[in-house]
């Protein structure tokens, strides 16, 4: 049976070995063929369309017979209920059962059906995720705002967004390497950022 493994970090300090390593090991356990690994750094709160390896994953299954896909938490999959819902419709049109680690859940039975305990299990899990996530945001715009109203200085906080014109300012080398025709795998590698800071100077430049 082929499957592949699918992780996401959100941060350039974090590492994905963890989610790999414990994937790898399930799959040698079941007797599985891992044909391709997709991983990223890449924060949570990132569009599913902006997200290279799952678009990388997207691409690959165009061409390749694969029976599940792998992911270590369902949270990895996408940023909302709906986009989660989305890719596993994707996945589930080309009979691809989707296997979720921590709840050791998966949404195909084995006669390629959909499994509908799981079906719900991701729906609510997906939700749980995302409401989370909003959470986890107020908290930090809250905390934040309690900041300013007391005097005290800030620099620019997680999820204040650059200027276009800033960002293209202060990523000169990674507008340099995209001009000359680079990919954006390519100027990451060159400049030794990471594809997300790539992809939105990319996006800045077309702005």
């Amino acid at each position: 049976m082929n499957v592949v493994i699918l992780t996401r970090v959100s941060k350039e300090s974090q590492s994905y070995e963890r989610q790999i390593d414990d994937l790898r090991v399930y799959a040698f356990n079941k007797n599985y063929s891992i044909i391709g690994e997709f991983n990223e750094k890449i924060s949570g709160a990132a569009k599913n369309e902006d997200r290279l390896a799952l678009n990388d994953l997207n691409e690959f299954l165009e061409t390749q017979q694969v029976n599940k896909i792998l992911i270590w938490e369902l949270s990895r999959l996408g940023r909302s209920t709906l986009e989660v819902l989305k890719s596993l419709e994707i996945f589930h049109e080309k009979g691809i059962s989707l296997y979720v680690h921590n709840y050791n859940i998966e949404t195909l039975n084995e006669d390629g059906s959909i499994n509908p305990m799981a079906q719900m299990m991701v729906t609510l899990l997906a939700e749980f995720s995302r409401a989370e996530r909003c959470a986890i945001q107020q908290r930090l715009a809250s905390g934040y705002r309690k900041h300013i109203d007391s005097g005290k200085k800030v620099g620019r906080i997680l999820g204040l967004k650059m200027g276009n014109s800033q960002l293209l300012e202060k990523h000169k080398e990674i507008v340099k390497y995209l001009k000359k025709g680079r990919s954006i795998r390519e100027t990451a590698l060159i400049v030794g950022k990471s594809t997300r800071t790539v992809l939105k100077v990319k996006k800045a430049c077309h702005a």
